[in-house]
């Protein structure tokens, strides 16, 4: 370990680690993506974006090998039995830093599918990075608001669209879709804002999952529902990377969708809606006692 460095040196150093790591697998990424554009043929696309996947799965795996070792960090992951690697899954999860994309890859390394984010469509510009989420059919979304759909009533569900086409590129290949359901990181500021009924979580936001759970229909295997605490500290990538972050945990468990949630129309059917919104709302409330119960567990021990 070099957690005995001072913290400017060790975070350098990981950075460091990190960055000649991301630029090796790049290499065999881009590689592929030329393959990918070339050979624009649907059969022989799958194989590619099944080394594409495989390619950043080694990346994450040689990141996370590389924290493990390096850094003096607690890591207290509790994962369900029986996720299959070649399944399909949505996942759910709370978000509070940067490092959430860290613990994920740690806790769950090749023991799950890889994981797919639904990203802003404007995010398919961002240098390098953009590239290697479209080579990895990470689905870009383009959310339309009550007031432009008003302007221009054609945008109407079209939200429900781009995840169904999202979601068929992944018929036929093992997938973790993860949504976090807050859109965006926690932070005090933000939970005086929205006045959330939650100690330690923002309000979900249920579309995103409501609309993937209809494009998948009853094929997905279960909801992984992720709880991530930082008892220590949250801090950002480079409080994690300079070891400054002294415990994480990572808690999943998987839930079985009701039925009905597969068959209803979340934009149209204000009833269904409700239900659907009520649904989650109860497991955001089940979270937000577990992060409590986490976080007064490591007070009590130290």
């Amino acid at each position: 370990m070099l957690s005995w460095l001072p913290s400017p040196i060790l975070g350098t150093v990981l950075m460091f680690i990190l960055i000649l790591n991301t630029l090796f697998w790049c290499f065999f990424l881009f590689l592929l993506v030329i393959i990918k554009v070339l050979v624009p043929v649907a059969g022989f696309r799958r194989w590619v974006s099944l080394g594409l996947t495989w390619v950043a799965q080694s990346w994450a795996s040689c990141n996370t090998i590389s924290i493990k070792y390096l850094l003096n960090v607690h890591w207290d992951i509790r994962l369900p039995e029986g996720i299959d690697p070649n399944g399909q899954y949505l996942a759910c999860a709370n978000h509070r830093s940067w490092n959430d994309i860290v613990a994920l890859m740690f806790a769950f390394g090749r023991r799950a599918p890889f994981f797919k984010f639904f990203l802003k469509q404007e995010l398919i510009w961002v240098p390098i990075l953009g590239v290697a989420w479209w080579a990895l059919d990470y689905p870009f979304m383009k959310r339309y608001s009550r007031e432009e759909i008003a302007r221009n009533p054609e945008l109407k569900g079209k939200d429900m669209e781009t995840t169904r086409k999202a979601c068929e590129k992944f018929i036929d290949q093992p997938v973790m879709v993860l949504n976090f359901l807050e859109g965006t990181r926690f932070a005090p500021a933000k939970h005086a804002a929205q006045q959330s009924p939650f100690e330690h979580l923002l309000k979900p936001k249920s579309g995103g999952l409501a609309f993937a759970t209809a494009a998948f229909g009853e094929r997905v295997n279960a909801l992984v529902n992720i709880t991530i605490a930082y008892p220590s500290g949250t801090g950002g990538l480079w409080s994690l990377l300079s070891g400054q972050v002294k415990e994480v945990v990572v808690h999943a468990e998987t839930i079985t969708i009701p039925h009905e949630f597969y068959v209803g129309d979340y934009e149209n059917d204000a009833d269904f809606r409700q239900r659907y919104q009520a649904w989650v709302s109860s497991l955001w409330t089940e979270k937000d006692q577990q992060i409590a119960q986490i976080l007064a567990t490591y007070k009590d021990a130290q």
